[in-house]
């Protein structure tokens, strides 16, 4: 049958590497942007910090490149770390040119600096950069005709050419859920790009929002694309320790702009683990962060800025500032209180440095992704900027295949709607749901052990087969898909945790605490052993 839908390209995520890339598209290309919840609803719009580029005097490309491969700890592809940081100020001036709200003094960008970073090269706006820019991109993307944003559309799987019988087995589209509708729905594209982020809800704490499910992730594996470094999950040092204070994070500038962390008694403690103090990388700060809360038996640390002027937070962190007050915190006279909390995932989907995957047809941009960039951590505010860099050159590429891009898309086969629903499905969903962010919060986190991996792999096979009979025979819903993707997410990084016998940046093992050379990325390809 025909595809319920057919576009030139297909984007799937509307943070903001999908909406780049859906903006550069958009006057060549009739662009589907699909997104799981409402086009406002994932991770780049909660980036507090900003984004890193070169602009000031005194600071270079080289500065740049060399911050971030020192927080990458020997992986890093320095050939796309240089790509990245040298296209970075003109990523920057894309957005200026849309209007984003960036904070200025003195007429001038006004630069923080971050954890990592040798200088000031953060271009923030305030306290929530990602908003600003999210917002100001998703009013260009709803006025431009080239663009139809499906929303409430959740990804089901790719198809390759082979199942429609196609000699070229290229991808070809993708079935995504209607949840308003509760049908699966067809689309097909001569070219589909991953924008989907990272998967954060994997483990029990995050201050990722809901939708970070790993879902172009475990698509693509199951396509059969290649995926790297999973094992470094980077877990952001200071999330608001709160009951009522749901994965709101407190940006690394509040450290950068001279913040200290303290034990419950006043104790500075970050000079007795790095000579760096607050502004060590982020796995350092999360380190030592997990250290004193267990060797003191305490459940939170402070984060101290109260020394800063109350009209400096106020123009700097006026949404942290806001928030602590909403809930009994006045950070202008008392530390805030924080813990360590899933946040960014450093492997991906491997690509090329114009966004390709394995799998021809499918272009993959954003947190979901491993480009070489990273390594095993992520230094501070390059992720939107890997997000603008990489949307940008995959849409060049697609651009640059000219007609190739574009044609009459293949018949997609009919989806099965005669599955049934199942009563049992919600409560067997949320039972595991919780079981597997806890154990992975238990067994995978901060600190890693050899029996711990194995227990959390133990209990992945489970969860694994229940999950595949529900799937194999039950309507689907958002929730067992995205239940089926963590739990596909889950095992690539206890697989890859497992076959990294060191401790190296964001992976730290008791049973493995030196560093091995050379140092080399974990690859893990899809159906072999």
């Amino acid at each position: 049958m025909n595809a319920d839908h057919d576009f030139d390209v297909l984007i799937v995520g509307s943070g903001l590497a999908g909406l780049s890339a859906a903006l550069h598209l958009s006057a060549t290309h009739r662009v589907a942007v699909l997104t799981k919840r409402g086009i406002a609803d994932g991770a780049s719009g909660w980036a507090q910090g900003g984004i890193a580029a070169v602009l000031a005097d005194g600071d270079s490309f080289d500065a740049h490149v060399s911050d971030t491969l020192v927080a990458g700890a020997g992986l890093c592809d320095p050939v796309a770390t240089r790509f990245v940081v040298e296209n970075a100020p003109a990523a920057i001036a894309w957005l200026e040119g849309f209007g984003v709200p960036f904070s200025r003094e003195q007429g001038q960008l006004h630069l923080t600096r971050e954890g990592g970073h040798s200088a000031r090269r953060i271009v923030h706006a305030a306290d929530a950069t990602g908003a600003a820019v999210q917002e100001t991109l998703i009013e260009r993307v709803r006025s431009t005709p080239g663009i139809q944003v499906f929303e409430h559309h959740v990804l089901v799987d790719l198809v390759r050419g082979r199942r429609c019988g196609l000699a070229d087995d290229r991808c070809v589209g993708l079935y995504a859920l209607d949840k308003r509708q509760g049908r699966v729905r067809s689309f097909a594209a001569a070219r589909t790009i991953l924008a989907t982020g990272g998967a954060g809800k994997v483990y029990l704490y995050t201050t990722n929002p809901d939708t970070a499910t790993g879902d172009g992730i475990a698509a693509a594996w199951r396509a059969g694309c290649r995926v790297s470094n999973m094992e470094f999950i980077q877990f952001h040092p200071t999330c608001l320790y709160h009951p009522h204070a749901k994965s709101f994070l407190i940006s690394e500038a509040v450290r950068g702009e001279g913040g200290r962390l303290l034990l419950p008694d006043g104790t500075r403690f970050m000079p007795a683990h790095d000579e760096r103090a607050e502004l060590a990388p982020r796995d350092v700060v999360a380190r030592a962060i997990d250290f004193e809360m267990k060797r003191h038996g305490i459940d939170c640390v402070f984060l101290d800025i109260s020394h800063q002027p109350a009209a400096f937070l106020e123009e700097h962190f006026p949404n942290i500032r806001a928030r602590c007050l909403e809930l009994g915190i006045d950070i202008t006279r008392e530390p805030i209180p924080v813990v360590p909390a899933a946040h960014y995932t450093c492997g991906g989907v491997v690509t090329d440095l114009d966004g390709r995957t394995d799998l021809p047809g499918l272009y993959a941009v954003g947190e979901a992704t491993c480009t070489g960039l990273h390594g095993a951590n992520r230094l501070a505010s390059n992720s939107l900027l890997e997000c603008m860099v990489f949307a940008r050159a995959a849409s060049q590429a697609i651009v640059a295949e000219g007609g190739a891009a574009r044609g009459t898309p293949c018949a997609l086969p009919a989806w099965d709607e005669s599955r049934v629903s199942d009563p049992d499905e919600m409560v067997v969903v949320s039972h595991n749901w919780e079981e597997l962010r806890r154990f992975m919060w238990d067994y995978v986190g901060i600190v890693r052990t050899d029996k711990r991996l194995e227990r959390a792999a133990h209990r992945i096979a489970l969860l694994r087969s229940e999950i595949h009979e529900f799937y194999s025979n039950c309507r689907v819903t958002r929730d067992l898909l995205e239940l089926r993707n963590l739990v596909e997410v889950a095992d690539l990084i206890v697989r890859s945790a497992c076959s990294r016998k060191e401790s190296r940046g964001l992976h730290f093992s008791r049973d493995h605490p030196a560093l091995l050379a050379p140092a080399l990325p974990t690859v893990l390809v899809p159906g072999a052993s």
